[in-house]
C-alpha cells in the first residue's frame, strides 16, 4: 500500500494501515473539508471492529500536516471524555508513531465502533417526523453540551460522522473536530443534523456529495422545515433554522436552547406515542427499521375535535367582547395600538392613594436598549433592539426555563438608555405574554446594581398592550423593564417575549 510522498494513500477495502493493524472493512463517508476518510476496521490486535478517521496529505505539505496534527491532538484531549452520545476515542497515530511516512496518510484517528446504521441511511426513504427526530437527537446534543460544559469540541458538524445506534440515538462515531473547529460549529451542526431529518436536506457547506443542498430564500437565508412541511412544529422548526444564523441576528449560541425544545418536543409525542421503534428484521443485524406512521383517527382525537371546537366558540366570544370594548373606547383620549386590549395600570402614591398620572408629551426613543442580565448569561441580546423598532411584527424574546425565576435567576430585563435624561409618564408594552410581571426601575447608570435601581412603575402584562403609569421620579438616563415572572405555558415552559415599548414623556 506504499505511495510516493507526494500522493496521498488510496484506500480500499481489504488494505491494512496502521502499520498492519488496521484491516479496512467498510468506508463510512468522507469528510472533504478535512480531507478525511470515515471508515470501518477491524483491529487485527485486538480482534475487535473499530472506527477510523483517515486524514490524508502529502506529508511534504507543511500546512496540512500542521491541520492534521492539530485535529489528532483535540481527538486526543477528548479522550477523556465519555458520553453515551459520542464514541470513544481508543487511540490515535501520527506519522513515525503507528504510520509509515510513505503511506500518504497524516493522521489517523481510532475509536470504538458503534453498532447501528449510517444516518444517511435512516433518512434515504425521506424526513423523519419530528417526535422521531427529537428522541434521536436528544443524546448528541446532551453530548455537545457536556462537551463544551467541558471545553471540549466534538466536531458534531458532519452527518456522515454520525450514527444510529442499536437502541434509537445519535451518535458522533467519527470523532475528530476540524483544526478551526469552535463550540459553535457543533450548535451548527446540531441544528443542521435537525433540518436534515426533518427535511432529507443538508444545510451547511461541504456535505456529502447527492445529499440534496436545503433551500435559500431571497436573503440567504435557510427556507425553514415547516415551510417544506407544514405539518412539523413551529418550534421546532424554528430552533432548527436558529441554530444555523448567525448569533448577531438571533441565531441560538448554545446547546442547551437546542435541547429545551427538543425536551419539549420530546414529551408531546410521548403523550400520543406516534412513533415506536421496531426490531430489524433483516438478516444483518447491525441494521434498525424505523415505522413512521401518523395517528388514526380514535376517540382521543374525536374528543380533542370536540375541545377545539369549545375553545373555537369561546375566542369568537372573546372576540365580540373585544369589539364591544373598542366601540366604548372609540372616543377616549389614548389610541389602541396592537393585538389586544389596552390595560392601564395606576402605581400607588406616596400617600397611598392613586395619584393622578403626568400628563403626557408624547413618546421618546431611546438612544440604545439591551439585554440586563445580573448572571452574565443574557438572553437573546442581539434581538432587544426588536423591542423598540416601532415594529409590532418583530420582537425579542426571553429564553426558554423550565423552572421559574428566581431558581436560575432573580430575573431578565431590558434596559433603555436615552440621549439625555428624562420624566417619563408611562411605559406602554405590546405582548402575547399575558401574565409576565414586570417591575419599571429607573437607573443612575447602563451597568447600574439591581439594588441600586428605584422601582418606579409594576404591572403584569396582558395580551396585547399593558400601559403602566408611573409614580413621581427624577429624570433619568436609563429605564429598566425588570421581569420578574415569565409566563407559563405548562410542561416546563417559562417564556415571554416584548414585541414593541413606547416611552411616553411627562410635560
Amino acid at each position: 500500500m506504499s505511495v510516493s510522498s507526494g500522493v496521498h494513500a488510496a484506500l480500499n477495502p481489504g488494505g491494512v494501515i496502521g502499520n498492519g493493524r488496521y484491516r479496512l472493512l467498510a468506508k463510512s463517508g468522507a469528510d472533504a473539508r478535512s480531507n478525511a476518510e470515515l471508515w470501518r476496521a477491524r483491529d487485527g490486535q485486538l480482534n475487535r471492529d473499530v472506527a477510523l478517521t483517515v486524514l490524508l496529505g502529502n506529508l511534504a505539505d507543511n500546512e496540512a500536516a500542521a491541520r492534521a496534527r492539530r485535529t489528532v491532538e483535540r481527538a486526543m484531549h477528548a479522550s477523556s471524555f465519555t458520553h453515551p452520545g459520542v464514541s470513544r476515542v481508543i487511540d490515535v497515530l501520527t506519522p513515525g508513531t503507528g504510520i509509515r511516512p510513505d503511506e500518504g496518510i497524516l493522521g489517523i484517528v481510532i475509536a470504538e465502533w458503534t453498532q447501528g446504521t449510517d444516518l444517511m441511511d435512516l433518512i434515504a426513504e425521506g424526513p423523519l417526523p419530528a417526535g422521531a427526530a427529537t428522541r434521536l437527537l436528544e443524546p448528541l446534543g446532551a453530548a455537545i453540551e457536556g462537551a463544551h460544559h467541558a471545553g471540549l469540541v466534538l466536531g458534531a458538524d458532519h452527518p456522515q460522522r454520525i450514527r444510529v445506534t442499536s437502541d434509537g440515538r445519535l451518535r458522533l462515531a467519527f470523532p475528530g473536530p476540524r483544526p478551526d473547529a469552535i463550540a459553535r460549529d457543533d450548535v451548527k451542526g446540531l441544528g443542521a443534523i435537525l433540518y436534515l431529518l426533518l427535511t432529507g436536506r443538508w444545510a451547511l457547506p461541504g456535505g456529502p456529495q447527492g445529499v440534496p443542498v436545503a433551500p435559500t430564500g431571497p436573503d440567504g437565508s435557510v427556507v425553514a422545515p415547516n415551510a417544506l412541511h407544514p405539518y412539523l412544529p413551529h418550534d421546532l422548526s424554528s430552533v432548527a433554522v436558529r441554530s444555523l444564523e448567525d448569533t448577531s441576528v438571533g441565531g441560538i449560541r448554545t446547546s442547551a436552547a437546542i435541547l429545551q425544545v427538543l425536551d419539549q418536543i420530546a414529551a408531546e409525542e410521548a403523550q400520543t406515542a406516534l412513533i415506536p421503534a421496531v426490531a430489524s428484521t433483516r438478516d444483518d443485524d447491525d441494521q434498525v427499521v424505523w415505522t413512521t406512521q401518523r395517528p388514526r383517527q380514535d376517540k382521543q382525537q374525536k374528543k380533542k375535535l370536540w375541545i377545539s371546537v369549545g375553545v373555537l366558540a369561546l375566542a369568537t366570544l372573546t372576540v365580540i367582547v373585544w369589539l364591544s370594548v373598542q366601540i366604548v373606547g372609540f372616543f377616549s383620549d389614548e389610541p389602541s395600538k396592537g393585538g389586544g386590549p389596552t390595560v392601564v395600570i395606576n402605581q400607588p402614591g406616596s400617600n397611598g392613594q392613586s395619584a393622578p398620572p403626568p400628563a403626557p408629551a408624547g413618546p421618546v426613543q431611546p438612544a440604545a436598549i439591551g439585554v440586563y442580565d445580573v448572571t452574565n448569561q443574557p438572553d437573546n441580546p442581539n434581538q432587544a433592539s426588536r423591542a423598540a423598532d416601532n415594529n409590532a411584527g418583530t420582537f425579542w424574546r426571553t429564553d426558554n426555563y423550565f423552572q421559574p425565576f428566581p431558581t436560575l435567576k432573580p430575573g431578565i430585563g431590558l434596559m433603555a438608555s436615552f440621549a439625555e435624561p428624562v420624566k417619563l409618564a408611562s411605559v406602554t408594552i405590546t405582548s402575547p405574554s399575558k401574565g409576565t410581571h414586570v417591575e419599571i426601575r429607573s437607573a443612575s447608570a447602563l451597568d447600574a446594581p439591581l439594588e441600586e435601581t428605584k422601582v418606579i412603575g409594576v404591572a403584569d402584562l396582558s395580551d396585547g398592550q399593558t400601559q403602566i403609569q408611573l409614580n413621581e421620579h427624577e429624570p433619568t438616563g436609563h429605564v429598566l423593564i425588570w421581569i420578574t415572572q415569565l409566563t407559563s405555558a405548562g410542561g416546563g415552559k417559562n417564556q415571554s417575549e416584548v414585541r414593541e415599548v413606547v416611552y411616553t414623556r411627562a410635560q
